[in-house]
């Protein structure tokens, strides 16, 4: 397959992952280089999402062209139709890890072959529920555990690992302060 023939929407498949994979990473960071060359305005992105109540405790979400559902199980008053908002976020930060790896590999020049991500985060809900104002309502700690196959050294994929956890936005958003507003409107 030829670069002008390379869309964002050509589908990956395993015949053809690691080639097409490749070229689609070389493409897109050289489009976002250039970008941003000629106007470094352009790096900064806005993402918006919206969400609607449905059900008990439910969450339909729009994304762009993409819809999905967030809920809680029962016994959190949920329906357990969907995954749960911390659920979301722990498959976030596996998504964009997961993205990040395929994307320095390739600037570092790394063969990743095949890559999976598990991911387990603590919450204690007397925080959420109010019952312990010094348990925080969110994860008080989250491990990711990385495996990664391909022919390059342990050392290799270590220098990769240190790379993602420095580049890797969902986990900033994790690892860091992030100025948080919200603004109530009565409708």
């Amino acid at each position: 397959m030829s670069e002008s023939t390379l869309t964002a929407s050509t589908p990956i498949s395993a015949a053809n992952d690691g080639a097409l994979r490749s070229a689609r990473l070389s493409e897109a960071g050289q489009a976002w280089t250039q970008r941003i060359g000629a106007n470094p305005e352009s790096a900064k992105l806005t993402y918006k999402v919206a969400g609607v109540g449905v059900g008990s405790v439910a969450t339909r979400i729009s994304s762009g062209k993409h819809q999905f559902t967030v809920d809680e199980p029962a016994a959190l008053a949920g329906d357990d139709t969907a995954a749960s908002p911390v659920e979301y976020a722990l498959a976030a930060i596996i998504s964009c890890q997961v993205v990040v790896y395929r994307l320095y590999a390739e600037q570092l020049g790394i063969q990743l072959d095949d890559i999976t991500i598990d991911a387990e985060g603590d919450l204690d809900v007397r925080g959420l529920f109010g019952l312990d104002d010094t348990v925080r309502p969110g994860f008080s700690d989250i491990r990711l555990a990385v495996n990664i196959s391909g022919p390059e050294t342990q050392e290799r994929y270590e220098e990769l690992a240190r790379t993602v956890e420095a580049r890797c936005p969902v986990q900033d958003l994790f690892s860091n302060p992030t100025p948080f507003g919200t603004v109530i409107t009565k409708v």
